[in-house]
């Protein structure tokens, strides 16, 4: 949750997160620092109370997305420039298909603020947004509704049997909800799960993708990179950055492909920069 500012939305989520057996909540610059102590928090967690002990403070986006592998940002709002959209749906069955593919991946679902919801540079620290189907005319959701949704879908997902999931594998499932702290069993509705063909989710399988900060340390260096070439001003950047990080984050490099890149930037530099 970034930069989140009343106690009962946190309460709130804390306990939606609990209640589709998740364990990881993160708090990224919120308006008080003791929100997680807050009478209403408390109140609202209503039994959740060890998910807010258990809870992150963040400095910023960048610190939390530190080891994720593969970010969501759930927005209600169309972008003109951005990562490729899903719906809650389609996101469920991707990080299914993810985990199935990548054992130690860590997946996150990254929520705005209350008022104004994620900007452009936040969505643009995420591989893929993510949305909610609602009313057209009246789309905005609760930030704490919006999460218990979200979360619905991934428990759902993550408990279908081998024979509905997307990926076609057919190894036994795995007991319980490899995302939660605990172990649940369903039998699964391949009903509600079926709602988009396989090659939908395709385009993230059997690689091995950088962790958010590899990322983002990759991406500090071709900015200086492209500063030594004289091809990006940082005094008129324009939008040529943030054009560059949503292009490499829609991508989702692989940790070679960081590596290769921090190649070409670590040689442009030395020869711009050779006595």
């Amino acid at each position: 949750m970034v930069s989140p500012t009343h106690p009962g939305n946190v309460g709130s989520a804390a306990r939606a997160i609990k209640n589709m057996g998740f364990g990881d909540l993160v708090l990224v610059n919120p308006k008080d620092s003791g929100i997680l102590a807050h009478e209403e928090a408390l109140a609202l967690a209503s039994g959740a109370t060890d998910i807010l002990q258990a809870a992150h403070l963040a400095p910023d986006l960048d610190a939390a997305l530190a080891g994720i592998t593969l970010a969501f940002a759930l927005t209600a709002r169309t972008r003109d420039m951005g990562p490729p959209s899903l719906d809650i749906r389609q996101t469920a069955q991707l990080s299914r298909t993810h985990l199935n593919n990548h054992a130690d991946t860590r997946i996150a679902i990254v929520l705005g603020t209350e008022r104004t919801g994620l900007d452009n540079d936040d969505i643009s620290r995420c591989h893929r947004i993510c949305h909610i189907p609602a009313n057209p005319s009246y789309s905005s959701l609760n930030v704490s509704q919006a999460l218990l949704l979200a979360a619905w879908e991934l428990n759902y997902a993550m408990q279908a049997p081998p024979a509905v999931r997307h990926t076609g594998a057919t190894a036994p499932a795995q007991s319980g909800n490899p995302l939660s702290t605990g172990t649940q069993t369903s039998a699964g509705r391949p009903d509600l799960l079926l709602a988009r063909p396989a090659h939908a989710y395709t385009d993230m399988v059997d690689r091995d993708y950088a962790p958010a900060e590899k990322v983002e340390a990759f991406i500090n260096h071709w900015e200086s990179a492209l500063i030594g070439i004289d091809f990006l001003n940082p005094n008129y950047p324009k939008k040529l950055m943030p054009r560059m990080r949503y292009m490499f984050t829609r991508i989702h490099m692989t940790q070679e492909e960081v590596d290769m890149m921090r190649g070409v930037c670590t040689n442009i530099l030395k020869t711009v920069y050779r006595p």
